[in-house]
């Protein structure tokens, strides 16, 4: 994936700014940044979603060239709060993957159906297949739009902070699958995420944004450290070195007695 000089206006407002980013194959890159600095932004004109000016190739074809089934072919993206039908079941949830596929007004084909049945195996969710999302935790409904994407076949994977809102096994056991998935099948991610130590535990690289442009990028150990997260965060923090990555510990403001 190569991201040149993109630019994206909302509302007259410039919430993307002239951002260059490279992502390689089997690579994992994780955008992070405060609040509005333009992440899921970002994210969503990689995806086609938003109107931009620059360029994006994906597997060294301008994007711009691509038709909306060729695109979903070659991209799919895990918003961070997808919209789901009431009462849809998982299976018919994870179908939606084949659109491109399927011909308009046809039906799904054999291979279809074998593609999603090969997806919710592979995602421990064949049980769940005639359950309705909405009676999923958390955790298992990641995992359903974790299959719905896997299930277009796609080798490029966005995710728009996969993990909101779970709580830490759940991020743990989410993010495994994706570290696994992207081993097993040559995946190339590309996320945003909020919390920087996992972000800096999964991602090979990161790439720092703040209002719109891109300020740091490089290892996590390069882009995660206390200097840069004063700046661009306004944050207290303490960087320890971990294992896999930087780890972030927040500091107490002290008050007079």
């Amino acid at each position: 994936m190569d991201v040149r000089a993109v630019s994206v206006r909302l509302g007259g407002r410039p919430v993307v700014d002239g951002v260059d980013l490279g992502v390689g194959e089997g690579e994992w890159v994780t955008i992070i940044g405060p609040n509005g600095a333009g992440k899921s932004t970002l994210l969503r004109a990689v995806g086609g979603l938003v109107a931009y000016t620059g360029a994006i190739d994906l597997d060294g074809r301008p994007g711009g060239t691509l038709g909306r089934r060729e695109r979903a072919k070659a991209i799919a993206m895990v918003a961070q709060t997808p919209v789901v039908p009431p009462g849809m079941r998982v299976i018919d949830y994870v179908l939606l993957g084949r659109t491109p596929y399927i011909a308009p007004l046809g039906r799904e084909s054999a291979s279809d159906l074998s593609a999603v049945d090969d997806v919710l195996t592979a995602l421990d969710l064949a049980d769940f297949a005639g359950r309705r999302l909405e009676t999923l935790s958390g955790g298992e409904r990641q995992r359903v739009f974790l299959a719905r994407a896997l299930a277009q076949g796609a080798r490029i994977l966005l995710l728009d902070e996969p993990t909101a809102a779970l709580d830490i096994g759940h991020q743990q056991e989410v993010l495994d699958l994706v570290d696994q998935l992207r081993a097993e099948r040559g995946l190339t991610v590309l996320s945003t995420m909020h919390d920087l130590s996992i972000a800096g535990e999964y991602a090979d690289r990161l790439v720092l944004l703040a209002a719109g442009r891109v300020v740091a990028t490089g290892t996590p150990r390069e882009v995660v450290t206390e200097a840069t997260l004063a700046e661009h965060y306004r944050a207290r923090v303490t960087v320890i070195d971990g294992e896999h990555g930087p780890i972030v510990i927040p500091k107490r403001a002290k008050h007079s007695p």
